[in-house]
């Protein structure tokens, strides 16, 4: 899996230099040029959306076992800089995560079953924010088969989800729990514990069903303040869009994105998909480049030292071991 990972990565790093090139280097690097400090700002506006999703995650947990939001905000920051940047088709940021958590002294059980009920919302707050971007979009845009494609596109994610939360309904862990024993065997009962005590953990947050709610809403909220981003982005390139046509445009990135996670940061889909969506909706195709490039610049100044400090805190705790 790694491996075809990689391969694919390569492949989309490829296709990013060739979408970069087809607009026009000097046109992209004079785009960006006049953007200035205001790539960084952009980056950093991230945090805002990423905070939405903390307080969405930290809610879930019990009480009892209540960890500080910097914490939380520390834990997902980790874990979208191995998701973002690694070959780990976008689950091994949730490992990482959960074993950061464990180590910070949070019980297996509210760590692991905190995590996937959040993943869970959160997929199905992509899903409906996705439905809305889609919508604006075919009211927007007069192409027919583009919009009847992106339609069928999103429906079609519907029995994944749906079997999704029903499948953790009936015990993910349980079911699962000699699949996860083969693959990884003594390491998997040591990392995560019991099947049943898990499954009991995810179950439990679902019924308390306020706080699934409120976790939903804050990670909706996530997604559409991503749609600041690319607002901010055009803002400095000198091209605004109005708010709306942003949502847009962020709602299909994130699809054709999450329909290619296999491929590490959706690496070159994530380019022909700006440049794509962006001329649909009026924007030159070195203004495209440049908004997909300043995406890339968030990936390296937010998530480049998220791994340095994931790796340097693994390191000491290698040491820790053998000492």
């Amino acid at each position: 899996m790694i491996r075809l990972a990689s391969i694919l990565g390569l492949l989309g790093l490829v296709i990013a230099t060739g979408v970069i090139a087809w607009s026009g280097y000097d046109q992209v690097l004079a785009a960006l040029h006049q953007a200035g400090w205001g790539i960084v700002w952009t980056s950093l506006f991230h945090i805002v959306p990423m905070f939405a999703c903390v307080l969405g995650w930290q809610a879930l947990l019990p009480g009892r076992v209540k960890a500080g939001k910097l914490f939380f905000l520390y834990v997902l920051w980790i874990r979208a800089s191995v998701n973002n940047l690694m070959p780990v088709a976008r689950i091994g940021g949730e490992i990482v995560s959960v074993r950061v958590m464990i180590k910070h002294g949070m019980r297996k059980s509210p760590a692991i079953a905190s995590t996937v009920v959040e993943i869970t919302t959160s997929i199905i707050a992509q899903f409906v924010f996705v439905i809305l971007g889609v919508s604006l979009f075919v009211f927007r845009v007069s192409d027919t088969s583009m919009t009847s494609q992106l339609i069928w596109g999103v429906l079609i994610t519907v029995p994944a989800i749906a079997g999704m939360v029903y499948v953790q309904k009936m015990g993910f862990f349980g079911l699962f729990d000699r699949l996860f024993r083969a693959l990884f065997r003594d390491k998997w009962a040591k990392f995560a514990g019991s099947a049943a005590r898990l499954d009991h953990a995810v179950r439990t947050m679902y019924r308390r069903r306020a706080k699934t709610i409120y976790c939903f809403v804050m990670q909706l909220v996530s997604w559409a303040l991503n749609s600041g981003e690319i607002w901010l982005a055009l803002y400095f390139l000198g091209h605004p869009l109005s708010l709306m046509e942003c949502v847009m445009i962020e709602a299909l990135i994130q699809a054709t994105g999450s329909a290619a996670f296999i491929v590490p940061g959706a690496l070159g889909v994530q380019e022909a998909s700006f440049l794509l969506f962006g001329s649909m909706l009026g924007l030159t195709p070195e203004i495209a480049a440049a908004l997909a490039v300043i995406r890339r610049c968030r990936d390296l100044i937010l998530y480049i030292p998220g791994l340095i400090v994931w790796q340097i805190q693994e390191g000491r705790w290698l040491m820790g071991k053998k000492h």
